[in-house]
């Protein structure tokens, strides 16, 4: 590897060492770090691409890592181990690139290039001794931090945490939604996409998204499957009245708008509204959008159906987001859970009298979905929960009366899904 070529490949690995201290020192989300500062697009995908498959695979990475080492490095250095670890193990990178600019990411910074022996010593180990004890691991099996795969255990079963725990593991494929549900097979066809049972469409891995057929022509939007569900169990809204609230990035309010239904969108966040605004352009599908604080705003009239996609532990999107296992907001639910039950006694009102409310989380935690239902019901004896319908791909252990769970070991011979839960809910009268 030549000069200026190790000098090309060092920028992107030492944005993903400074991805990596923001999400396991200071606790930040990935798409909160500023890691990719000054980038090339190139290279911010591949730093973004190297930080993620480090955390994907932590757990399984550092089991190997911690024999080698006598006493704990500083968090540079072994960030910087992982880095070359992950790049061994699971992307087979050549081990003199891979070492190389492990010893040089540790040697740039004063506070730790007299670690630059130990780096060099501990990452040519890990190249000659590695393979082995990497395959030997279960995939998954070291991949979910101790109080969140505790958390899981105790609300699913052991085994089905460790499902998910491979799933996660294994990464997410991309799921979209055709704005035409009769086109879906035809669509699938011109994509290479594998048509799911529920409707929405796998594409094959790797390839630029927007550059895909019928992109730019709005035909289709990117949304994992599970996510798509709860408005599909609302069937044919041709002509009904919308709320959907916490709606940004807008899958949902495209499935609605696409449907038939008049929408208002409405979220918080302007800055995540702009994509929403893009998709509705794109797709050519129309929505009232508002930015506001669902618990400031009142609309003018009630509708006939309010989706409640309610802020959450995001639990059920490890797949897809592998710093989640490494935040705090899943170790105290209280405050979310709190603000998931002021949320639906808040648009409860806002929905007419026959009209149906949509609750949904994708967190995989009980506390979210169906406690805040039971809850629910008990304070508002108006309220029904409806039976979750007999649709295309949603299999009976799936649902329990109302409620709905949809977990990222679903489909694992597929690729998985989000995890998921939903219910609907009718107004009396």
């Amino acid at each position: 590897m030549g000069v200026s070529e190790l000098a090309q490949g060092l920028a992107p690995r030492a944005a993903a060492l400074r991805l990596l201290h923001d999400v396991l020192h200071d606790g930040e989300m990935l798409g909160e770090s500023g890691f990719d500062s000054g980038l090339e697009p190139a290279e911010r995908a591949r730093a973004l691409a190297l930080g993620t498959a480090v955390l994907r695979n932590l757990g399984r990475v550092d089991a190997i890592l911690d024999p080698w080492l006598e006493k704990e490095p500083p968090l540079r250095v072994r960030n910087a181990l992982r880095l070359a670890a992950t790049e061994l193990l699971s992307e087979h990178t050549p081990a003199h690139a891979a070492v190389d600019a492990a010893v040089r990411l540790v040697e740039a910074s004063p506070r730790t290039r007299h670690l630059k022996g130990l780096t060099n010593a501990v990452a040519r180990r890990v190249a000659r001794e590695g393979e082995a004890l990497w395959q030997a691991q279960e995939p998954g099996a070291l991949t979910l931090s101790g109080p969140l795969r505790a958390r899981i255990e105790t609300a699913w079963g052991p085994e089905a945490a460790a499902a998910i725990a491979r799933a996660h593991a294994a990464g997410a494929p991309v799921d979209v939604t055709p704005r035409r549900a009769e086109e879906a097979e035809a669509l699938a066809a011109r994509l290479g996409a594998t048509l799911l049972p529920t409707g929405s469409l796998r594409l094959p891995r790797g390839g630029q998204v927007s550059a895909m057929p019928g992109f730019a022509e709005g035909e289709w939007w990117v949304q994992d499957a599970a996510a798509a569900v709860p408005v599909r169990l609302l069937g044919d809204v041709t002509g009904l009245t919308a709320l959907d609230l916490c709606a940004a990035p807008g899958g949902k309010t495209l499935q609605l708008a696409a449907g038939g239904a008049q929408v208002t969108a409405l979220d918080i966040s302007e800055g995540r509204l702009r994509r929403l605004h893009e998709n509705l352009e794109r797709t050519g599908l129309t929505s009232e959008v508002v930015a506001a604080d669902a618990m400031d705003w009142a609309p003018a009239a009630p509708f006939d159906i309010v989706l409640v996609d309610a802020p959450c532990s995001a639990t059920g999107t490890i797949r897809r987001h592998p710093d989640l296992p490494f935040l705090k907001a899943h170790s105290d639910l209280r405050s979310l859970t709190r603000l998931q039950d002021r949320m639906l006694a808040r648009s409860w009102d806002w929905v007419k009298p026959g009209g149906r409310l949509v609750f949904c989380t994708c967190s995989l935690f009980p506390e979210e979905g169906e406690a805040r239902l039971a809850r629910f019901l008990e304070r508002h004896p108006e309220a029904e929960a409806l039976p979750v319908p007999a649709l295309p791909g949603l299999e009976p252990g799936w649902a329990d009366g109302p409620a709905l769970r949809l977990r990222p070991d679903h489909w694992a011979e597929a690729g998985g899904m989000d995890g998921f839960f939903a219910c609907v809910i009718r107004r009396g009268g």
